[in-house]
């Protein structure tokens, strides 16, 4: 079913560490070890013990620099962990994360690591939207990407065959069902379509054909 949330406007929750935070929009299963999708911020100085990513792990480092052993990872930094990854994060200066969790079964998944800052923007089959692609395998249904809308796009009829999930970057868009600004994240459902617009331009994370492998979602 279709699915929003405010996330400017929910409550930080704490997690075990007691320096890292979390708002969650998507949970199945208990909150530490459940199929997840949330916005997480970590204090400066955080840390979180070694653990491994059953079913993999999505980072989009929104805020600061998100570091683990095998690296450092600043803001506009995109990451899949795949399955059977381990590492143990942590954040010298903090840093803000759009993470997914348990959302990508399969061990011959790539591992991708990548600066979306030296991307550069490509032009897309829909007039007003470019795109940065981070994500896309044969094999496996999801395909990830950053999408630009410029000021005055009118996307017209956007059908989702295999569902789709929208996070709000930068700026704001509307659709018949209302208007979303910086930090909202929108569930589309299989088969779902709308008609979304932006007068003032914005930037988004644009995830569609992941909800097979959600637990709970149609």
């Amino acid at each position: 079913m279709r699915a929003v949330a405010d996330t400017a406007r929910m409550a930080w929750a704490p997690s075990p560490s007691g320096s890292v935070w979390r708002k969650r929009v998507h949970l199945v299963g208990p909150p530490e070890s459940g199929q997840v999708t949330s916005v997480v911020r970590y204090e400066p100085r955080s840390r979180f013990p070694a653990h491994d990513h059953p079913d993999g792990e999505e980072i989009l480092v929104l805020e600061g620099v998100f570091s683990d052993e095998h690296g450092h990872w600043p803001a506009g930094s995109f990451l899949l962990n795949p399955e059977g990854f381990r590492h143990a994060p942590f954040s010298e200066p903090g840093c803000v994360l759009f993470v997914k969790l348990r959302q990508f079964p399969g061990r011959e998944r790539n591992h991708v690591v990548i600066d979306t800052a030296k991307l550069s923007w490509e032009a897309s089959s829909t007039r007003g939207v470019s795109l940065k692609l981070l994500y896309e395998q044969t094999g496996f249904s999801d395909v990830t990407r950053l999408e630009r809308w410029d000021a005055g796009a009118d996307l017209g009829v956007v059908s989702y065959e295999r569902g789709a999930e929208l996070f709000v970057l930068e700026g704001e868009f509307a659709d018949e069902a209302g208007t979303y600004s910086q930090g909202w994240w929108l569930r589309q459902p299989v088969g779902s379509r709308h008609s979304p617009r932006s007068e003032r331009g914005c930037t988004l994370y644009v995830k569609r054909g992941g909800l097979p492998y959600l637990k709970s979602a149609a």
